[in-house]
């Protein structure tokens, strides 16, 4: 059965689709030998042979998801042009390639899926599924019910209005003077988290997103990683 080059090559775990997308445009992929740049190249994966860096892809057979606990101080990332730690060197136990399910950044830990399942990506990334997610944010002052407020009905952060939030005080401490909020958005914009304080005044001091969906990472320390039940999949794909 033929399938679109790009959904190939995110079903093998070698990147994600929309990357996929810029190897084959750049002339990175051969197919049966010849460079093809066409987005709508199908193959069929069963006789065509696929190349990338020189080397055969290999179909995978075996789905595989995962939910990792990242720690500050990786980039999600397969490969990084800076040579900076990436989250796949927490994963090598995996035996099989995966590719991160979204971002987080350098400097925020906590909940992040890895999958060789090009439409699980898909699912789980595009906006219109609006996958929630939980984040524990400390940020530096005492916050007040009216910053709470505007971040519940959406702030501006520059070239975007960020839909209502579910925001709430967990706790603040006037001695130390913090303060530490927990945000559930649906929205995946970049350093989102981040900027929607930075509009209401607050600065960001940690942020960890401690779940997706219903999928909560505080059974795993910072750097462990497990595979995902079949009922947490099930879940993050009902729309």
């Amino acid at each position: 059965m033929e399938e679109r080059l790009q959904k190939f090559l995110a079903n093998q775990g070698i990147c994600s689709r929309r990357k996929a997308e810029e190897l084959i445009l750049a002339g990175k992929i051969k197919v049966n030998g010849k460079v093809v740049q066409e987005l709508g190249t199908k193959i069929n994966p069963e006789k065509d042979t696929v190349e990338y860096n020189g080397e055969v892809i290999k179909k995978q057979v075996e789905k595989v998801y995962i939910l990792l606990n990242k720690p500050i101080g990786y980039v999600t990332t397969v490969q990084d042009q800076f040579q900076r730690p990436t989250v796949m060197e927490l994963i090598k136990d995996c035996k099989v390639s995966v590719v991160p399910v979204g971002r987080l950044d350098m400097y925020t830990s906590g909940a992040l899926l890895l999958s060789n399942d090009g439409d699980f990506v898909y699912q789980i990334t595009h906006p219109k599924h609006e996958i929630s997610k939980t984040y524990q944010v400390t940020v530096k002052g005492i916050i007040t019910q009216q910053e709470i407020e505007k971040l519940q009905k959406g702030v501006d952060i520059g070239d975007y209005i960020t839909k209502p939030a579910e925001v709430k005080i967990m706790k603040i401490d006037e001695e130390k003077e913090i303060s530490r909020i927990q945000i559930t958005i649906h929205e995946g914009k970049n350093r989102q988290v981040r900027k929607m304080c930075e509009a209401v005044g607050e600065k960001v001091l940690a942020l960890h997103r401690s779940k997706i969906g219903n999928i909560e990472v505080k059974d795993l320390k910072l750097g462990e990683w497990r595979y995902l039940k079949s009922e947490e999949i099930k879940s993050l794909l009902v729309k």
